[in-house]
This record gives C-alpha cells, structure tokens and sequence, in this order.
C-alpha cells in the first residue's frame, strides 16, 4: 500500500472514529437534556361518593365534568401559545383497584415528554416500575412507585393532543 492510500485510510478512519463519538455524545447531550416531567396530567383521588363530591365541587368552586372523565382543565403552554394541554382532575370510587399497589388514597399523574425512555432511565436508577406500559389514542401510559409506596402514574400524551376525550376512569 503506497503511502498516500495509507494517510487518506488513517484520516477517513479517524473521521469514522470521531463521526461515531460525536452521534454517541449527541445522544447523551439529548438524553441530559431531555426533560423527565414536564406537568401534571391529573390529580385523582378515592372518595365514598365520587358523584356526590362531583356535584359539591361543581356548585361550591365551579368545577364540572362528565360522571366518566372527572373534570379536564385546558391551558396553553407559556413557550408555545398555540400548543394545548390538559390536566385531569377526578375522584374514583373508594373501591378501586386503580391505585395498587399503593395503599394511598391519591394518585398523581405527571405529563412525561417520552415515557419508554424516562422508564428505562428510572429502572436504571432503581426505582420500581408498575406493570407494563399502555397505550391508548390519548397517550401512553406507565407506573412507578416512590419510596413511600405512592403510585405515581406517568403519562406521554399524543403529539397532537384531540380533547375533549373521553378517558375511563376505572
């Protein structure tokens, strides 16, 4: 091999090399920077009666909404007018099963910007992940439990987000 062919074989490898590098620290500089939480998706809560609580909040404080979905706030991202967002707020019957493992009577739902990735970072760290994830035409939706034993529920919504919808509360 002439030493030319071996110089421009040194210099293309070495762009392949640092090709390779940079594509892996653009990946970590992503995943650094990638937000984990980025709002909260609901607030649920057991009650004796949820229909009962529905209506009293409903007269008392102005807040409606449907038997089925609780109530859904809608607001507007302060970077982006013009992208929406929703939070939930819903009790659940005293009964259910909904919350488990937790013993709590309260549940949180946070907005997540990419649900597969924040879970396998979490199982990286040690934290436990509940069940498996779910998907559904408004979002995907994933477990976890904090050092309490508080289920939090993780939720990516859909890029583009079509409310009202209707979400069974089970």
């Amino acid at each position: 091999m002439k030493p030319r062919q071996l110089v421009l074989l040194f210099v293309l490898g070495g762009l392949l090399v640092e090709n390779a590098e940079s594509q892996t620290e653009k990946q970590q500089n992503k995943e650094n920077t990638m937000k984990r939480v980025i709002g909260i998706g609901g607030l649920f809560f057991k009650a004796k009666d949820p229909a009962t609580l529905k209506e009293w909040y409903n007269k008392h404080l102005g807040i409606t909404g449907s038997d089925e979905t609780g109530t859904v706030f809608e607001w507007r991202s302060a970077e982006d007018p013009e992208q929406r967002g929703h939070t939930v707020w819903s009790p659940f019957k005293q009964e259910t099963k909904y919350f488990e493992p937790s013993t709590k009577e309260y549940m949180f739902n946070y907005r997540v910007e990419n649900l597969v990735w924040l879970l396998d970072e979490l199982r990286k760290e040690g934290v436990t992940v509940v069940g498996k994830v779910e998907e559904y035409e408004y979002g995907k939706f994933g477990w976890i439990l904090d050092p309490e034993g508080n289920k939090i529920e993780l939720w990516e919504p859909p890029k583009s987000e079509r409310w009202p919808v209707s979400i069974p509360m089970k």
